[in-house]
């Protein structure tokens, strides 16, 4: 009886001294790039215990040159992983089944920028400078539509290409590469800029997506990732200064090479391309009309095997 006692004592102190903290269920997801303010959002929600409340213990990765978001799902890495919509279309036209379940972006970043202040579209078949990584459709399908033909270059990042004259043009997205050009001083004139979202070409961007059969199964899951991703938003952008302040942690932790003022200035960009055109609100919605917009110049431009509805991209 006293051996009995002893024992449940020493459990008991086990238990009082060392309480085991319940964690909820593991959702791993891998951003579109290294650590940066363009996914501040879910960093606040994960800092400030918006996905705990959910009762989701959320894993945030990086992807890297060697390991992309999309190797990543593919090989069950990640849970959940950030494409552009345009990305998303061409995966799932190839018969990868992914579905949106949360959207950050309203407006395309792309911008093409004159290296000489000229118009970029008399600039046929100059040398434009382009990512290397993943596909620009948008650049590609605009310098077909507009019958410019220009000699692309491929880079993998930053803008020293640029910079040291050696191509006429380059294809930047407006809350990294374009800041980088205002820090090194770029004189950057409008009329040597073409806006992707001021013409026909404004089509949504990053938003995270899960594979088919993982949504069929964890709707619930994902509903509460959604939301909590969407509350960590809101908080950022009636609170930037401290969101900042968690973006500068994941940037150290992550030992990515940058400084506020850049990371700032990426903040405020990635708000106001929340904004959406028509509705001046945050919706954090994919739109139909974007998607029928997306799969229209796509597929004129022979870049899908087939056309991908609203339906099946956001999994109804």
């Amino acid at each position: 009886m006293i051996h009995s006692l002893k024992h449940v004592f020493i459990v008991f102190a086990v238990i009082l001294f060392f309480p085991t903290t319940a964690k909820g269920e593991r959702f791993v997801f891998t951003t579109a790039w290294t650590a940066q303010a363009e996914f501040a959002g879910y960093y606040v929600a994960k800092e400030l215990g918006f996905y705990d409340e959910m009762d989701l213990d959320v894993v945030i990765q990086h992807p890297s040159l060697t390991s992309s978001a999309l190797n990543r799902i593919k090989s069950d890495e990640c849970d959940a992983a950030m494409f552009s919509m345009m990305s998303a279309i061409d995966f799932i036209s190839q018969g990868f089944a992914i579905v949106n379940i949360f959207q950050d972006s309203m407006n395309s970043s792309n911008i093409l920028v004159s290296r000489w202040g000229a118009d970029p579209l008399k600039m046929k078949g100059q040398r434009v400078a382009i990512f290397n990584s993943d596909p620009n459709y948008l650049a590609l399908i605009m310098s077909k539509h507009e019958g410019m033909d220009y000699e692309w270059v491929r880079f993998t990042s930053h803008i020293n290409l640029f910079l040291s004259g050696a191509v006429d043009a380059t294809m930047v997205v407006s809350y990294n590469e374009l800041c980088q050009l205002k820090q090194a001083g770029f004189n950057l004139p409008e009329q040597g800029m073409y806006r992707f979202s001021e013409h026909n070409y404004n089509i949504q961007e990053n938003g995270i997506y899960v594979k088919r059969q993982y949504f069929l199964k964890h709707r619930n899951t994902v509903s509460k990732f959604a939301a909590a991703s969407r509350r960590g938003w809101e908080w950022v952008a009636a609170h930037p200064d401290k969101a900042l302040e968690i973006v500068m942690k994941y940037v150290r932790n992550n030992g990515v090479h940058t400084n506020r003022i850049m990371q700032k200035m990426m903040l405020e960009e990635v708000l106001r391309l929340q904004i959406d055109q028509d509705s001046k609100r945050r919706e954090f919605r994919v739109r139909a009309d974007m998607v029928q917009k997306a799969n229209k110049l796509m597929l004129e431009a022979g870049m899908l095997k087939r056309e991908v509805t609203y339906k099946e991209l956001i999994g109804l």
